[in-house]
């Protein structure tokens, strides 16, 4: 039974970080109606650009904290992704509006390769680390009821609880705020909410920078877990069926789909691996997707789309 709570938890965990990627795919996918393939080289750019400025404030400001590193980087991580969300509205979607969503589909994949490049000529390309002071050691919970007790990352558990609290903000700024309500308006129909006085190109803005802020924190997560390198941008792809889960406009879809994913990679690996020879975790997630796209396509939760002819 511990080792089954083990491999329970560490799928929720592993949920909750595919969940704050795919938190950044449902706000942009919210607002404009596009599935957005930049979100993974947004989260590779704001995790360099933490892990980098981290390291180069102390030495150009004389000052050892790492606490104040950290919040400094942080800071101007933030501003950079605004920075980046107001470019990326007026050199690229500002020339787009009310064009084809294949057209919005194939601007966020040259963003990506973009984003990419541009991260490799501002930061370089080693591996970098973040260290925003989590702890590292595991604990040992419920040694008293089980034989060894259940070994628990804590750098998991803050990363669950930071993506629940982004979850409660996220839905609350949809629901009650009227940027929210505009949001979903502009998801709706553009020339419709253009005709109401809804300004597009602000709320372009906006969403692109919350989405940066929720690549920011993904990727603080990420590179503190494993490192930031290039492959990051990749993080992404395990985020697709999370979506495709959860459902393309649902934000505590992205969550529970994360969880569902999570817990269905671990425990197929752990008990059904061993039967069939491995390598289950690796298409369990996109075969699971699979399925649900054949008999529902709009996910757990996501809006069921009615054509009235």
């Amino acid at each position: 039974m511990g080792f089954f709570l083990e491999t329970l938890i560490g799928g929720l965990t592993s949920g909750m970080l595919y969940a704050l990627i795919g938190l950044g795919f449902v706000l942009i996918f919210k607002a404009s109606g596009v599935f957005n393939f930049a979100q993974g080289a947004m989260v590779l750019v704001a995790a360099l650009s933490m892990a980098r400025f981290s390291e180069w404030l102390p030495r150009w400001l004389g000052f050892e904290s790492l606490l104040l590193a950290n919040v400094l980087a942080f800071v101007v991580t933030a501003g950079l992704m605004c920075l980046l969300a107001v470019a990326i509205e007026r050199l690229v979607l500002r020339h787009l509006v009310n064009q084809d969503l294949a057209t919005l589909l194939m601007a966020t994949i040259g963003i990506t390769y973009f984003l990419d490049g541009m991260g490799q000529t501002l930061f370089g390309s080693d591996v970098y680390r973040i260290d925003v002071g989590m702890p590292k050691d595991p604990l040992f919970l419920l040694d008293n009821v089980f034989e060894g007790g259940v070994l628990v990352n804590p750098e998991d558990l803050i990363a669950a609880l930071v993506a629940a609290a982004l979850v409660a903000l996220l839905a609350l700024f949809f629901q009650y705020t009227g940027t929210g309500r505009a949001l979903r308006a502009v998801a709706d129909d553009h020339q419709a909410a253009q005709s109401v006085g809804i300004p597009l190109n602000r709320i372009w803005v906006i969403v692109w920078s919350v989405a940066g802020i929720v690549a920011l924190v993904a990727g603080i997560v990420w590179g503190s877990k494993l490192g930031v390198q290039f492959s990051l941008s990749t993080a992404a792809l395990r985020a697709l069926p999370v979506v495709i889960l959860g459902g393309l406009t649902s934000v505590p879809g992205a969550i529970v789909g994360g969880l569902i994913i999570g817990v269905g990679e671990k425990l197929s690996e752990v008990y059904l691996g061993p039967m069939i020879g491995g390598g289950i975790e690796i298409w369990f997630a996109y075969v699971l997707a699979l399925v649900f796209l054949l008999f529902r396509p709009q996910g757990l939760f996501g809006e069921k789309i009615i054509d009235r002819v």
